[in-house]
């Protein structure tokens, strides 16, 4: 697809309006949730919407939000509005692109539609702490809001600081059980693919059929800490081997639910004393298990607590599995995903349907409206990362597909 100049342009200022908070030498970015870094980010999405004589404001959570006047005029009316979101938080030393590129979507059709003096109503969306990497949990800041979440269960996660949820929201006068979002017709969000399928098939854009849920568990493995020369290799009981066997397994288990689009991955370990001459006595694991098929998850689960047991008994330690939390899997909007479509075709971006692995904001608006997904491509699959990258036209190519849409809907 061949981009207007204007167009592209507007990408470009407005992907670099976000270019500094949290930058690190040598690339990449860390803006945690409710880090200063990831307010200036969203200092800098209402800033601009203000000067563009959009308005800006921000939630009981602190999300942000822009909205035409056409939205505000629907609002009155009782009418709902399009919703385009995505985030503006990041893993740390993560890349430039993941959730921005989908905020500037929106930002971008907001002014093309003002441009263009079409009055179709429309609320762009800056979500809160999308990423794990805050609080040990995704997607707080749209789950609280369509009510996916309960803010008492979360209140007590605490970011890598210490700090917990319930007393940073206490400290900026924020709400952990705000009232739930309403007057929404239809939610989209453009992303980053963080896979390597549109690349590898040569298309502009994916449309999103499901997006995979995840299943997370905190698996904690205790043997016996003795001294590494002193203790025969007969009369050991080595939680970090235990921990070895328990990380093997799950990747088995992943790889045998692979024909069915799941994955596991061990993704944190934590081994203690965590001294040369000590054997290890005690090992934390963070497991991540996703899929589309429930069935498959389930399974999954059922392997890796036979396998705990099976490894606990053989090894002579004792190893405890704990669910931590669960998002179920879900469908986009059929209807949306062909109105997608054919706005693609419309603006002659070539498309393919699949499916997302990770976890985005429209998982918590799949609950609650019609929801969908547009995914763009990204080199060679990378995401998280600070050698994540997209390019301008892709962006661009997803945010005009977005606008025909939304100008169709």
């Amino acid at each position: 697809m061949n981009n207007s100049i204007e167009k592209l342009e507007d990408i470009r200022t407005l992907m670099a309006l976000f270019e500094s908070p949290g930058s690190l030498d040598g690339g990449g970015v860390t803006r945690l949730a409710y880090s200063p870094e990831e307010d200036e980010m969203h200092d800098i999405f209402r800033d601009w919407g203000e000067r563009q004589g959009f308005i800006a404001y921000t939630d009981a959570v602190g999300n942000s939000f822009l909205e035409n006047d056409a939205a505000t005029a629907a609002a009155e009316e009782g009418e709902p509005c399009i919703l385009i979101g995505s985030h503006l938080d990041s893993v740390i030393r993560g890349g430039r692109y993941d959730g921005v590129a989908g905020v500037v979507s929106g930002m971008a059709c907001l002014k093309w539609l003002k441009d263009s003096g079409r009055d179709i109503p429309l609320r762009v969306a800056a979500f809160r702490c999308e990423e794990s990497a805050g609080f040990g949990r995704s997607t707080l800041g749209s789950g609280l809001i369509t009510g996916v979440i309960d803010g008492d269960d979360i209140a007590d996660f605490r970011n890598p600081d210490g700090r917990t949820l319930a007393g940073i929201f206490e400290e900026r006068g924020l709400d952990l059980h705000p009232q739930k979002i309403d007057g929404v017709s239809a939610y989209f969000e453009l992303h980053i693919e963080q896979g390597k399928v549109l690349e590898t098939v040569g298309k502009e854009v994916g449309i999103v059929e499901a997006i995979a849920g995840p299943r997370r568990f905190r698996i904690v493995i205790d043997g016996q800490a003795d001294h590494s020369g002193a203790t025969p290799m007969e009369m050991r009981s080595d939680a970090l081997c235990a921990a070895a066997e328990m990380i093997l397994a799950v990747e088995k288990i992943g790889q045998a639910e692979s024909r069915f689009r799941s994955v596991a991955t061990v993704g944190i370990v934590k081994c203690g004393p965590n001294v040369m001459n000590v054997i290890p006595g005690w090992v934390e694991l963070g497991v991540d298990t996703r899929g589309i098929n429930t069935i498959s998850i389930d399974r999954m689960e059922q392997r890796i607590r036979i396998s705990a047991e099976n490894i606990a008994q053989e090894r002579g330690v004792e190893i405890t599995m704990a669910r931590q939390y669960e998002d179920p899997p879900c469908e986009m909007s059929p209807h949306l995903m062909d109105e997608l479509e054919q706005a693609a075709r419309a603006v002659g971006a070539t498309s393919q349907r699949m499916v997302s692995g990770a976890g985005h904001d429209a998982l918590s608006f799949a609950e609650i409206v019609p929801t969908a997904m547009l995914f763009i491509p990204c080199r060679a699959g990378i995401s998280h990362n600070i050698a994540e990258y997209t390019t301008d036209e892709a962006i661009c190519t997803g945010a005009s597909v977005l606008l025909n849409t939304i100008s169709h809907h």
